[in-house]
């Protein structure tokens, strides 16, 4: 539709102003308006020539080449036919046409065409200049000049416009671009929060039922010999079963929104993973009957005093896993936790259990409680230790760094005694 309006448009154009040139030279022939004066049938092939120019630009589109020439053709033969000044008209359909061939093809595989339609518009323009009695080195000269002009003011101005698609499509293929690398970067923070949660559940899920698995292969043996101790095994189990599934609840409600976007928090939901609350996780680890002993070494600053909430969790973590460790590999050995804040740039942990005095319990081939201390220290510039000791034990140390610009801040977490 928009190539028949462009075909109408032109031609109806075109034909206007040939129709006004005709009406000037029948009332006025002896103006000059129109130098020299067409015969009737130079003006009747002249309307004609425009005719067929804007029946050719409905083709425009599908061949822009041929279109280009066919309009140049007929501005050579508004020339051929004496329309003088009058072969104005024929320039319309040239300038429509140069301008969608620059468009549509790169300048480097049309420029013959371009060549070859400035060639036939040169060539009406100096009939043209001829006729009106100048000179063939004028005519020539100027003939040049108006079929240069012809056909490269358009196609500059589509090579133009065309560069500034050329930049709008590099420039929406960037934002594209950059859209697909965030998504990609969005995917991969994802999993990596996924492989994290993974890794917290396999701590909690590890040091609770170690726990309860030590607890129930006890409670097997005081069944029948002493009822009284087995009960209170059981009740130690199921503060252990319920302790897991609250520990799960809250690491799961970690990743909720919810609670902020109602503005319902729960101050209780998350229990104190940090340097403070590893004396309450040796408590409890205690209560399930355990020989565990946690020893402080104070400083003279508050516990843990410049250490980030991330190595806090770190060096709780590790405390965490190595009893689970502890209990699943040297059941009912006696286990020494030390705390040591001394060090004015580090805090050292150290969890340390005797050789193992019954045969363990089978827990799978495990692995990822080690790979998990292992990438907490990397993350929080920690310096993690471990192997076998001396006497047939196990150790594992974890050295946290103090952060400079955190000794200088109040601490907000209380200080814990031996």
């Amino acid at each position: 539709m928009a190539d028949r309006w462009v075909a109408l448009v032109t031609g109806a154009l075109a034909l206007v102003v040939l129709a006004a040139a005709v009406a000037v030279t029948a009332v006025a022939p002896d103006a000059g308006v129109v130098d020299p004066v067409p015969s009737p049938l130079g003006w009747a092939l002249g309307a004609a020539t425009v005719v067929l120019q804007a029946v050719a630009l409905l083709w425009r589109r599908t061949a822009p080449s041929a279109v280009l020439l066919v309009a140049a053709l007929g501005m050579a033969l508004c020339g051929v036919w004496g329309l003088g000044a009058s072969i104005g008209v024929a320039q319309l359909a040239v300038l429509v046409a140069a301008f969608t061939l620059g468009l549509a093809e790169p300048l480097a595989r049309t420029w013959p065409t371009f060549v070859g339609a400035a060639a036939l518009a040169a060539v009406g323009s100096v009939l043209s200049v001829v006729q009106s009695g100048e000179p063939l080195a004028v005519a020539v000269g100027l003939g040049a000049m108006q079929g240069t002009g012809t056909v490269g003011l358009p196609l500059a101005v589509a090579l133009v416009v065309a560069a500034r698609r050329e930049v709008r499509a590099a420039r929406q293929s960037r934002i594209d671009a950059l859209e697909r690398e965030r998504g990609a970067l969005v995917q991969a923070a994802v999993a990596r929060e996924r492989t994290a949660m993974a890794r917290e559940l396999h701590d909690i899920a590890a040091h609770h039922l170690s726990g309860i698995a030590v607890m129930t292969a006890a409670i097997g043996t005081q069944i029948d010999s002493d009822p009284a101790a087995a009960k209170e095994g059981v009740a130690q189990v199921r503060a252990q079963s319920t302790a897991v599934l609250r520990d799960l609840r809250n690491l799961v409600s970690l990743l909720r929104e919810d609670d902020e976007r109602t503005g319902t928090p729960e101050p209780d939901r998350v229990r104190s993973e940090s340097l403070a609350g590893i004396g309450a996780l040796v408590e409890s680890v205690g209560g399930t009957g355990r020989d565990v002993r946690l020893t402080v070494l104070a400083g003279g600053h508050p516990l843990g005093q410049g250490v980030g909430p991330l190595g806090q969790l770190a060096a709780y973590r590790m405390v965490q896993e190595a009893l689970a460790n502890a209990a699943r590999h040297a059941p009912g050995a006696p286990t020494d936790v030390t705390l040591d804040d001394r060090d004015p740039d580090a805090v050292l942990l150290t969890v340390r259990n005797d050789p193992a005095q019954a045969r363990s319990v089978p827990q799978g081939s495990g692995g990822f409680g080690l790979v998990g201390m292992r990438e907490r220290a990397e993350l929080t510039g920690a310096r993690l230790d471990l192997g076998p000791t001396a006497d047939g034990g196990w150790y594992v140390s974890l050295r946290v760094p103090r952060d400079p610009d955190l000794l200088t801040l109040e601490p907000t977490t209380p200080t814990e005694d031996a």
